[in-house]
């Protein structure tokens, strides 16, 4: 099976060329049977601790992350390496796919994993793994201590299959079930369809079946962290309607939220679609098909991918006037909420070496700031920050370093800001949203 190694490319040029892979449900052999049962048999209902924190009864007034969850390293039990990090098979100074670094001074000793990169001053550069609970409970520990509401853990369907990469997707989710009962916070699966081919989307129903039965997903009463909006466990489905070549039809995606919405089982679900930034006028990244309208009035949540959309603050403005604003106002008169999406920055030089390293500027907050500040005058009122953690894409909100390794490969930096700016922010984001906090032009000062 092949696998595009990163995720929702922001670039539609680059897209068109990415999005062809086939996803087939293989034949198994004895062995691999043998691993999928014992994966399989590792998933159960939530039976930890759970506190009362952000209310996990509705999406609004919340600002919730997306959560790769799909780093992975040597030695980290998953057997898959150097996942996400590596770039052709390989990580090494000059061949890696993250353009951030992730900070590991909170981690302790166990959750750190040595690599061939070296800091300036020597010392052996460190990174995280996804597969590993202590970090993925930590991460959880920060949104509650930031105000982060919680986050849609990506789940993509093409790591649904090998029993290998569906184990690795199963411990991240069940790490982000616990870390969200144990601090508080709300967190919805999302399938991301990227890579998917024409048969693709059987295995979106197969795998949700997989964890309804098993691991009661959405409807276990011992798990009070997953979100419920409009009465309904909330499941996403990323990939809707894009024009960059993928397998699968509008009416495929129309017969999966069928089954999300009214599959007397399985369904009975508040469907939240992940959509081109031009849906609504069928242009550029989306689908000239007047079907995906029709489609788009099924679901209940409507979020249009931005990421890359704009590169300045003047360019926010213009984007939220142009598409936000006329965006929330179709979905308001059809009864659809709209989720609108922002991001601190964009950088993939170390996928791509003929981009440029810091592509998006961050600009010290500034920039997804002005976004927070213009989804609230367009009348948001919810908001999603893409990525809590994609060091691919340079998009993370946690905790990254200034002090990256030296060498062949370029890293961008926080530009000198505390490396948890970001989380910071995005907290003061979801008061802005909530109105807690008045829409200022600048950024809120830190007191501490």
């Amino acid at each position: 099976m092949v696998f595009l190694h990163h995720a929702r490319l922001a670039w539609l040029p680059l897209a068109k060329a990415a999005l062809v892979l086939t996803c087939l449900s293989p034949a198994f052999g004895q062995e691999e049977e043998s691993i999928r049962r014992q994966v399989l048999a590792e998933l159960q209902p939530y039976q930890g601790p759970s506190v009362q924190g952000v209310v996990r009864t509705t999406l609004t007034g919340k600002v919730m992350a997306g959560y790769q969850g799909w780093f992975t390293a040597k030695g980290d039990g998953s057997q898959k390496g150097w996942f996400h990090y590596e770039w052709k098979r390989e990580f090494r100074p000059g061949r890696c796919s993250i353009d951030l670094w992730p900070d590991v001074s909170d981690l302790d000793e166990e959750e750190r994993y040595p690599t061939p990169f070296r800091h300036k001053d020597g010392r052996v550069a460190c990174v995280f793994s996804s597969h590993q609970r202590k970090t993925v409970l930590r991460h959880f520990e920060w949104m509650r201590e930031y105000g982060i509401d919680g986050v849609f853990v990506q789940r993509f369907v093409v790591q649904t299959i090998r029993p290998q990469d569906l184990h690795h997707c199963n411990v991240v989710l069940q790490h982000c079930r616990e870390g969200a009962n144990r601090y508080g916070r709300t967190y919805a699966v999302m399938y991301d369809l990227t890579g998917v081919g024409r048969d693709g989307l059987d295995q979106v129903i197969k795998d949700w079946k997989l964890l309804v039965d098993r691991m009661k997903i959405g409807k276990d009463r011992q798990d009070r962290a997953y979100l419920h909006h409009k009465g309904r466990p909330v499941v996403a489905i990323w990939g809707v309607g894009f024009n960059d070549g993928r397998l699968y039809s509008l009416t495929d995606c129309e017969r999966l939220i069928d089954f999300f919405k009214d599959d007397k089982t399985y369904g009975q679900c508040t469907v939240m679609l992940g959509v081109p930034a031009y849906w609504r006028t069928l242009d550029r990244d989306a689908v000239n098909d007047k079907r995906l309208h029709r489609l788009i009035r099924q679901a209940d949540i409507l979020s249009p991918w931005s990421v890359g959309r704009y590169t300045s603050l003047d360019g926010v403005e213009r984007f939220a006037q142009d598409r936000w604003r006329k965006d929330a106002s179709w979905c308001r008169h059809g009864g659809i909420d709209y989720l609108p999406v922002v991001f601190p920055g964009f950088s993939w030089h170390n996928m791509h070496p003929d981009r440029p390293s810091g592509e998006i500027p961050r600009l010290k907050g500034r920039f997804l700031w002005k976004q927070f500040v213009e989804a609230k005058k367009v009348g948001a009122r919810m908001v999603y920050v893409a990525m809590f953690d994609e060091m691919d894409e340079g998009t993370a909100i946690f905790k990254c370093t200034n002090d990256p390794p030296t060498g062949k490969s370029k890293f961008v930096t926080f530009e000198g800001l505390p490396t948890d700016h970001y989380l910071w922010l995005t907290g003061q984001g979801g008061k802005l949203i909530r109105g807690e906090i008045p829409p200022v032009a600048s950024p809120p000062r830190r007191t501490r």
